[in-house]
């Protein structure tokens, strides 16, 4: 049997070649030379007549991985594996991998295709040698396999169907695409997402340096206005938006519900289904080309709106066709006075947004006179019992996860941009509070911080995150000025208000790496102190780039220019970590450059290609099958499995039981009460404490965050409990997705025995399993 070589040779097969490319690669590892060749056997299994050296790699790297459930040491191997393998198939310079990007003739119409920007090529060419001499491939090897296969299939750029790129090629090619000419700004940016201090957004991944650099995550719009016009003017936007990889929330509080009349034509409206099976459809064409992911759009309705209880069910599986649009996603934009009305079992007033208008371009006590206004005019369309759509919403949510939950009030009282007037939707993850009008639509640039990397022997190091903070919010704001816009309202809004966001992944992991459980008072210090860290360096970096380059545009009359910062508006101290009142003058005297800062967003790929948990979450299993683009892995949770490995309990008969547990601990007699108390599952650890951690946190995040509620068996009393409890905790997002157990327990998998837990309920991904390549980070 031969082997053919990567110079296009034949060779016979060698056992000992196998074992000894295997062995070369476990230096520093707890793997012994008995496992070497158990693994050697299986790869021999599995080849047969002219395999490729790659093809070779690829099987042991696969192999090994597959032993991961054994000891964590085997996805480090094969991630060597695999990296060493796309190593031995690319290029050791950035500058000639840059030139091989940029010379690329397209393969069918043999004319120049450019991979990269002109610009950004040659600023590499003229800097070649400092390049080359800072990109560190050592670096590579520092990904897990998971996280490395995960950056293989969808990150790194591609020619004639091979990848051409290397991980620190991509993250030198993202560094110069934001800070161009300014090379020991982009080393530095380099340095920092090579060693995994933070990493930027899936867009900037994707798209810095190339010729259409579309870096933005997140789109917000509202309807331009309730016409066929307007409507189809939307539309458009949403699909040129869609076609650039961007993720969308619409509001559609002032199109006119069933059975308005229609001036124009003199015709009977069929309300708002009708329109967003169109919207539905157009995000279901549009896919970004070649079939790489269909268009995301997060729809908003304030639940005056008539069609409110059509509107709920659009993603139930069963009922009338025509009044489904099962690719959307509906959130709700509340009012206080709603919450309110279901809380004292009162009257509920539905309107037409034709009839009674203006009720979504007001919030607080002024909408509350407004709508009361309506209703003693008899404007209403119809009245109901405020707990009857209250049920409704529950039962949708129990059956389809939707919709979210965003409270309108909260969101406008406390929002930074509140000068510019009513916030009118979140994005397609709840995570964004930006203004949009007819003329303006929001955009927000991301990254997250790779919380785990702050963890030393000595605790949790909050300068360097300070220090970090200040870097990653200067190159977001370097983002909205390089940015490619896909349509001119985009680029409207970014200048005038030049939002970011930044987010936070592994938060979980730090509690692990401290040994703190995730419902200890420690941690929830931890999670605040964290969290005002980065709004207190993150506001201070933006002040000195107004200092620097001018405060933006809307400044005046902000809550900013007041002297408030977010805590204020929540009405909560601070600690004295930071000197607040030094920071508090300097902003009144210079300014922001950038409106809002902070956004924790679901980091559902990006925290994959780190090796972190997501964004905020406690762990949804300590064993379960991940899937993203790149396909299923097992993972067991890394620390659980060193602890037990450690007392001497990880066995197959240990992994069994974890499993026949879905990934608790709980019930396990021989895992000692320490552990089972760090180990808890989202699933053992109270909403309530989770609910609490985002409210000790949100008094620091000016924009907002993307909780996902987690309830194993729900129902409307739990629910209703849990609802109230987020919005009497003044939050801005309520709810992201409701999670429960039953979708979790319906695909039970494992390597050998069909018997792991299945999906991982906290990834971004699970309903739209690409929806975090759109607006996470």
């Amino acid at each position: 049997m031969f082997v053919i070589k990567r110079n296009g040779k034949k060779e016979a097969v060698h056992f000992d070649k196998i074992t000894a490319r295997i062995h070369k690669l476990i230096y520093g590892l707890s793997i012994s030379e008995k496992d070497v060749i158990e693994i050697a056997k299986k790869v021999i299994q599995g080849i047969y007549d002219n395999v490729t050296t790659t093809e070779l790699d690829n099987l042991a790297a696969e192999t090994a991985a597959a032993q991961t459930t054994i000891h964590p040491d085997f996805s480090v191997l094969a991630a060597r594996i695999a990296v060493s393998n796309l190593h031995k198939n690319t290029l050791k310079s950035f500058s000639k991998t840059a030139q091989l990007l940029y010379e690329y003739t397209d393969p069918i119409t043999q004319t120049h295709a450019p991979l990269i920007s002109e610009e950004i090529y040659k600023i590499i060419r003229k800097n070649a040698d400092e390049l080359d001499s800072s990109v560190i491939y050592d670096r590579d090897y520092n990904f897990d396999y998971f996280g490395f296969k995960t950056l293989e299939r969808s990150y790194l750029i591609r020619t004639n169907g091979k990848v051409t790129e290397r991980p620190q090629h991509l993250f030198m090619r993202v560094a110069l695409g934001i800070h161009k000419e300014d090379i020991q700004a982009a080393i530095e940016t380099y340095n920092l997402m090579s060693e995994k201090w933070f990493i930027h957004a899936t867009p900037t991944l994707f798209n810095a340096g190339t010729p259409k650099p579309q870096m933005s995550s997140c789109f917000l719009l509202s309807m331009t206005e309730d016409s066929i016009a307007g409507i189809f003017d939307t539309l458009k936007r949403c699909a040129l938006i869609s076609q650039s990889a961007g993720g969308i929330g619409v509001s559609i509080h002032n199109i006119r519900s069933t059975g308005s009349y229609i001036k124009g034509t003199g015709g009977i409206s069929n309300g708002i289904i009708p329109m967003l099976r169109v919207f539905n459809d157009t995000a279901r064409y549009v896919d970004q080309g070649g079939g790489k992911r269909k268009g995301a759009i997060a729809v908003y309705i304030e639940p005056w709106h008539s069609d409110i209880f059509d509107f709920i069910d659009i993603r139930k599986n069963h009922g009338k066709e025509e009044m489904r649009a099962r690719d959307l996603f509906p959130a709700l934009w509340i009012p206080d006075l709603f919450m309110q009305r279901v809380e004292a079992d009162q009257m509920w007033s539905l309107f037409d947004p034709n009839e009674a208008q203006g009720l979504y371009d007001v919030y607080g006590e002024k909408f509350n006179e407004l709508y009361t206004t309506y209703e003693n005019e008899g404007k209403f369309r119809k009245q109901i019992k405020a707990r009857e759509l209250w049920t409704a919403i529950l039962e949708a949510q129990i059956e389809t996860g939707t919709p979210y939950m965003c409270y309108k009030d909260a969101v406008n009282e406390k929002s930074n941009q509140k000068n510019i007037g009513t916030i009118r939707s979140s994005n397609l993850c709840t995570e964004i509070m930006e203004y949009t009008n007819a003329d303006e639509v929001a955009v927000c640039n991301l990254a997250s911080l790779a919380l785990p990397r702050y963890v030393s022997d000595k605790g949790f190091d909050f300068q360097k995150l300070y220090e970090v903070t200040k870097i990653v919010t200067r190159n977001l704001n370097k983002i909205i000025d390089g940015n490619y816009y896909p349509i001119p309202e985009t680029k409207t809004s970014n200048d005038r208000h030049r939002p970011i966001g930044l987010g936070v992944q592994g938060l979980a992991d730090v509690f692990l790496l401290l040994r703190l459980p995730f419902e200890s008072p420690e941690a929830r210090k931890l999670n605040k102190d964290i969290f005002e860290t980065i709004y207190f360096a993150s506001m201070e970096a933006s002040m000195e780039l107004a200092k620097e380059q001018g405060a933006y545009s809307s400044f005046a009359g902000s809550p900013l220019s007041e002297g408030k910062f977010q805590f204020d508006l929540w009405q909560v101290a601070p600690s004295d970590r930071w000197d607040w009142e030094k920071l508090r003058n300097e902003v009144m005297t210079h300014g922001i450059r950038n409106s809002l800062l902070l956004a924790p967003m679901p980091t559902a790929s990006t925290s994959q290609i780190l090796g972190n948990n997501e964004c905020f979450e406690p762990y949804t299993s300590n064993i379960y099958n991940r899937r993203v683009l790149s396909g299923e892995f097992v993972v067991v949770n890394k620390f659980l499995l060193k602890d037990l490995i450690e007392l001497g309990l990880w066995n197959p008969t240990m992994k069994n039981k974890l499993i026949a547990e879905n990934g608790s601990v709980q019930n396990i007699p021989e895992i000692p009460t320490e552990l089972k108390e760090l180990y808890k599952t989202v699933w053992e650890i109270k909403q309530k404490t989770i609910i609490d951690m985002e409210a000790d946190r949100g008094a620091f995040i000016c924009q907002s965050q993307s909780l996902n509620l987690f309830m194993a068996e729900p129902n409307f009393a739990k629910l209703t409990s849990m609802h109230f409890h987020a919005w009497k905790s003044g939050l801005k997002t309520g709810m992201y997705y409701l999670r429960t157990k039953a979708a979790v327990d319906a695909i039970k998998f494992t390597v050998d025995t069909q018997m792991l837990s299945g999906q991982s309920q906290a990834a971004c991904s699970l309903d739209n399993p690409e929806e975090c390549l759109a607006c996470g980070s």
